[in-house]
């Protein structure tokens, strides 16, 4: 009965982790700088990055803190630090634990703007 109990509810967490994973909350497009990206974690190494979204030249820049799921997006990414770029992303929230990213952002698309 007990292990029963707790099966089903490993099922549970597993479902429930797979359902935030693969159901998009929203889903946008931001532009920006591309300032920042590193892989972080000490045992789940997840790729974080920040954009600073200027809107117009002399204002204080928003930052857009995003995760980035794929290394080959990343490695995209990495080779344009610095160039104003639009990012696809989608959001996924109540991601129960960090392993899969430290923010809700999953980038999903980069096009660098010349």
């Amino acid at each position: 009965m007990l292990v029963g109990l707790f099966v089903i509810a490993v099922l549970g967490l597993a479902g429930f982790t797979w359902v935030t994973l693969h159901w998009s909350y929203s889903e946008g497009e931001r532009a920006g700088y591309v300032q920042k990206l590193s892989k972080k974690g000490f045992i789940c190494k997840t790729w974080e990055g920040e954009m600073a979204m200027v809107t117009m030249p002399g204002t204080v820049a928003e930052k857009f803190l995003f995760t980035v799921p794929s290394d080959a997006l990343a490695a995209r990414l990495n080779a344009n630090v610095g160039k104003r770029m639009a990012l696809h992303y989608q959001q996924h929230k109540w991601i129960p634990n960090s392993c899969f990213g430290e923010t809700e952002y999953f980038v999903t698309e980069v096009r660098v703007m010349e």
